[in-house]
């Protein structure tokens, strides 16, 4: 059995970002048991980690997993409405989920709105695709370690993200309306967009 004090430090060293990341996968309602659970698997598998990968893509592995089993479970599907998104988009989020200093107040509160919104389209996104984002543009992991994680090829990576990102600005681009404000500042609307209802079963 691995020694005591290694699960610790992984707990205390991973535990923060890998709640935060399930937190962007699950929602916050479900982001705290599961990761109980993963830690859980990570305590029971220390035995068969044998560093074929780094610690953390099988943190990750197993992180992501667990969110993707959680959310096909019958016990966690929901009749939840969602956007429909254009099929074909063929260019990349220009800059959408990039961060900057804000120069005001107001700037700060425009960003935070705009991610607010862009984060609740990401979470609309299909499962593959909104894993990928997630990694890539939210956790910045880069796509060798990404493909690692999801045990596909890098150039399977780069094509996922890429239809991601087209699919995630074909979304944006219909449901919010971008300008800049008096104050030259970029900021959206968001216009009427066509909620789906899952058709009952």
């Amino acid at each position: 059995m691995a020694p005591e004090y290694e699960f610790k430090k992984i707990y205390d060293d991973y535990y923060p970002r890998i709640l935060q990341y399930l937190t962007r996968m699950a929602g916050p309602d479900d982001a705290e048991d599961l990761a109980q659970e993963v830690f859980g698997k990570i305590n029971t598998g220390l035995d068969g980690f044998y560093g074929k990968s780094s610690l953390s893509t099988w943190i990750y592995r197993i992180a992501t997993n667990t969110a993707i089993d959680r959310s096909r479970s019958a016990a966690h599907r929901h009749a939840t409405k969602h956007v429909a998104i254009e099929e074909g988009a063929d260019s990349e989020t220009e800059c959408v989920l990039e961060d900057h200093q804000p120069r005001s107040t107001d700037e700060l509160l425009i960003r935070k709105e705009m991610s607010d919104c862009i984060h609740e389209y990401i979470d609309k996104l299909p499962s593959d695709y909104k894993t990928v984002i997630v990694l890539s543009e939210l956790e910045g992991l880069a796509n060798k370690e990404i493909a690692e994680i999801l045990n596909i090829t890098l150039d399977n990576v780069k094509i996922r993200l890429h239809r991601a990102r087209a699919k995630l600005k074909a979304v944006l681009n219909e449901a919010c309306e971008f300008y800049h404000n008096d104050q030259n500042t970029l900021a959206c609307d968001r216009k009427q967009v066509r909620i789906l209802s899952k058709p009952p079963k």
